[in-house]
């Protein structure tokens, strides 16, 4: 277990002059407390935080590879609009919802009859993101083939995020066939969509507007009310996932945490301190005059 600080981040993250051992003492005790949180886990648990003006992190276990649950639908998302960016389909393209792709777990398409409706692919996106869906979530997997979602996944030197089966297939699951990515690779991805930098601004903007439509989630549930965040939760037994960017005004970070062995739901009440912890420590160095007092951000230099 361990947290990444160099000198250079720490300088970068500081307000311009600051007291570099006074604001030093505050990063070490979010440190600790992010470490204590952690611990605290009878689960293996891993975390990155990512601030998104200067680049400091807060990362532990951040290189383990866990399984994903839902969160790996971010992945399948991308590939869906590389392959409408390529002209290969269409956002607009209408799919009936058929038998063969209708799964139990959550969403709602599992509901209805065998071929009665239709749905867009863009649509298809929203549920699976939104809702959740598992059978909008088969529909584009097997729509853009899981080989093809890896392929993109390595050209963005994500090696260890891998789609491996298809969503309720316990059978796959059980044989090892898992979902998989790390924190360090999933606060990449974001980090990614964040900056623009997959495919273009506006399919990375229309993807970050389906993310932050509202869910519920253990890192948003220890925000304030009022910060947008662009997130995907996942969780099966034993798991628990969550990829999150944190819309601060004074300072936008990414935070993902991951959990694998998990024990009584202790997941969700780690990443909403975790996400208490990292708010608490990015809202001070946005808002915080060299001498730590509270000032207009825009007035800061």
């Amino acid at each position: 277990m361990r947290i990444i600080l160099t000198g250079i981040w720490l300088m970068l993250a500081m307000p311009a002059f600051a007291q570099q051992e006074n604001w030093k003492l505050v990063r070490e005790k979010a440190e600790a407390r992010l470490q204590e949180i952690v611990r605290g886990t009878r689960g293996a648990m891993g975390m990155e935080a990512v601030d998104l003006t200067s680049g400091e992190r807060f990362s532990i276990n951040e290189n383990f590879v866990f399984p994903q649950g839902s969160a790996i639908k971010i992945p399948i998302m991308m590939e869906v609009y590389k392959q409408a960016g390529e002209g290969k389909i269409k956002l607009s393209d209408l799919r009936p919802v058929g038998r063969s792709h209708q799964v139990g777990g959550s969403g709602v398409l599992k509901e209805l009859g065998d071929g009665t409706s239709q749905l867009s692919i863009r649509d298809l996106c929203v549920l699976m993101i939104v809702l959740s869906d598992n059978t909008a979530t088969n529909m584009l997997i097997d729509l853009v083939g899981m080989e093809n979602i890896n392929r993109t996944m390595d050209s963005l030197g994500l090696k260890r995020t891998r789609v491996q089966r298809r969503m309720i297939d316990t059978a796959a699951s059980a044989r090892g066939d898992e979902n998989l990515s790390t924190p360090a690779e999933a606060a990449r991805l974001m980090q990614i969509l964040y900056r623009g930098e997959f495919l273009s601004r506006a399919e990375c903007d229309d993807m970050l507007a389906i993310l932050k439509k509202p869910k519920r989630g253990g890192i948003n549930s220890g925000l304030p009310e009022n910060i947008a965040v662009a997130f995907k939760p996942g969780g099966i037994a034993g798991v628990s996932t969550e990829w999150a960017i944190v819309y601060l005004k004074e300072r936008p970070y990414i935070v993902v945490v991951m959990e694998n062995y998990e024990l009584e739901g202790e997941a969700a009440s780690a990443m909403k301190e975790i996400s208490r912890v990292l708010y608490d420590y990015f809202w001070r160095l946005g808002r915080s005059s060299r001498y730590g007092t509270y000032v207009d951000p825009a007035l800061i230099k």
